[in-house]
Parts: C-alpha cells; structure tokens; sequence
C-alpha cells in the first residue's frame, strides 16, 4: 500500500511537470513570433512525446524501488528484520537497496544473539539460584543446620554469580566499543612473567609444569595492562583446566618491531575440530565443562579492543595453543 501511493504520486508530480514542459514549449513557440495555428506542429510534438515517455519510464524505474524500500521499511519498524528488498533500478537505487539489505540483515543477526544470549544467562543463572534458594529454605525451615558448611555453600554460589554478571558487563562493554583502556608502554617480558607467576603455585599444586620463553630485542606495548592481565588469566586458566597432572603449559613471546604475539600452549586433550570455529563465541564451553564459557569470548574482546588479533589451533596429537599478536602503536 506504501509503495502504490509513493508510486502513484511520483507519477502524478512526473505527468505535471510533463504538462508544464509541453505548454511551456507551446507558449515559447508562439511568443517566438510563429504564425498562429490552431495546432502545435508535428516536429514540435515528437521530442515532446518522447521525452515524456522517457521520463515516466525513468521515473517509474525509480520510484517502484522506492516504494519497496519505504515498505519494507514500515515492516523492519515492526519488528520484521527478515524483509529483504529487490535491488533494481538505477544504480543508486540499487545501492540503496543493497544497503538496506545489509542493514537488515545485521539487524536480524544482533535480534538473534540478543535472544541466544538472554536463553544462555537464564540457564547460567538457573543453577546458582536454585541452589540459593534451597539451602536458605533448608536453613528457615529447620531442615539444614546453620553452620559454616551451609553458609559457606551458598556464598560461593553468589560469587559465582555475580563474577558471571562481572563478565557479562566486561563482554558487552569491550563488544560495543565503550571500554576505556587506561594505556601505557609496558615490555613484553613483564607481560608473559606477570602470567606466569600469578599461576606458578596453582600449576604446581596440579602437578602442571609451567615455563615461559620470550624472545630478546621486543618493543614495549601500549596497553592496558590490567586488561592484558585478564587475557593471561583467562587463557592459562583455561589451559590448566584442561591439563592433566604431569602436562605442561608455555607462554611465548615473539615478534618484531611492529607487533608482538603472545601463545599459551597445553598438553590437554585438545580441542575437537567441529568447535574449534567456535571457540570464542559466548557460552561456548566443551561437553562437561565446569565453567561458564566466557572466558575465550572475554579474552577475545579484550584483545581485538587493542586492535590486536587472537586465534586457536589444536592438533589432532592433542594439546591447545592459544595465540594473540598486540600491535607497537596505539589503535
């Protein structure tokens, strides 16, 4: 209905300037001193004719993609982001078009992980709450001692959420380019030392062996260097989980002047190659898996708001390597 009435009046204001065209050139012809005659000439009325014909295929070839445009618009207003228009017409027309399709579609693809993510935090917070809830009705009904056991339980159950709310505001934060990076020049080395000795004594407690090796001559980077951190964290953690006692861990520098790669390699089970393509999407986690699945998407954000990349490659001998490559000069 809004492409017919659009149409409809592009056509009206097209026929009206025709209508002005043709009597302009008629009111010109006899103001030129031509003889009065009752009829227009017929070498007069030809270009007249054909460009009015010209014009109302012009017009008609660009109001209809129009219409389509501001219809499917009406329907993305409501909530409709599947409507895709035809890309005809001129080729601005057909750019618009083009344009409004990948509007539409990018609009589809955030409606769709708004609601993914939604279904993935209510399950994530089903668990904790459940248990909450329990063991404080066990401890007002009488039926669960109060004692430091019980206490203790469901303290750790809210911490586990609230570090799930702390990461879900960290992630969207990062995602939509909102995360204030407090940057300084801080060296490579200091980086990967940092990582390793926040996790020595864990590692050892797990019968985990865990080495670094940074190569000589890197640069000093701008970053954030709590930010960097939590990347570190999120990866050798994530790596310890997976290891067996016996294992190894290795954190690695190498590069150059203009940038610098970080990796931590495990001896874990590795990564099966149908997830692998997934591994940093949110709430993504293996089969059994005790935690969240946040931390990779976490790491992920926090690496590319550096304007640095990160990428994960497990052989089928086993073992994992996650590797991030930070940039010299500031994003």
């Amino acid at each position: 209905m809004v492409r017919r009435r659009f149409v409809r009046r592009f056509m009206v204001v097209a026929a009206l300037f025709l209508i002005f065209v043709i009597v302009t050139s008629v009111l010109t012809y006899h103001g030129l001193g031509a003889p009065r005659r009752r009829f227009v000439p017929f070498w007069l009325l030809i270009p007249l004719v054909i460009g009015g014909i010209a014009l109302v295929r012009a017009v008609r070839g660009f109001a209809r993609p129009m219409g389509d445009v501001m219809e499917a618009a009406d329907r993305v207003a409501l909530g409709d982001y599947s409507v895709r228009v035809d890309e005809r017409g001129p080729g601005e027309v057909r750019r618009l078009g083009r344009a409004f399709n990948q509007m539409t579609e990018r609009l589809g693809s955030s409606e769709e992980r708004r609601r993914t993510l939604l279904a993935d935090v209510t399950h994530e917070l089903r668990t904790p709450l459940a248990v909450v809830q329990a063991n404080v009705e066990g401890l007002i009904d009488g039926v669960y001692p109060t004692d430091r056991e019980h206490l203790v339980l469901i303290l750790e159950e809210a911490r586990m959420m609230s570090h799930l709310l702390d990461d879900l505001q960290t992630l969207s934060t990062a995602e939509a380019g909102a995360l204030r990076l407090h940057l300084e020049r801080v060296a490579a080395a200091d980086l990967v030392q940092d990582a390793a000795e926040v996790f020595r004594v864990a590692a050892s407690d797990a019968g985990v062996s865990l080495t670094y090796h940074v190569v000589d001559g890197l640069p000093a980077l701008p970053v954030d260097r709590l930010r960097i951190a939590e990347v570190f964290t999120n990866l050798v953690s994530n790596a310890l989980r997976h290891t067996p006692r016996g294992g190894s861990i290795t954190l690695d520098a190498v590069g150059d002047e203009h940038r610098v790669e970080f990796s931590v390699t495990d001896t874990g089970s590795g990564i099966p190659a149908d997830q692998l393509p997934t591994v940093f999407d949110r709430f993504a986690k293996a089969p059994g898996s005790r935690g969240v699945g946040l931390r990779l998407a976490i790491a992920k954000s926090l690496v590319v708001a550096h304007g640095g990349e990160i990428g994960v490659a497990s052989p089928r001998t086993g073992g994992t390597r996650v590797y991030f490559a930070l940039p010299s000069t500031p994003a």
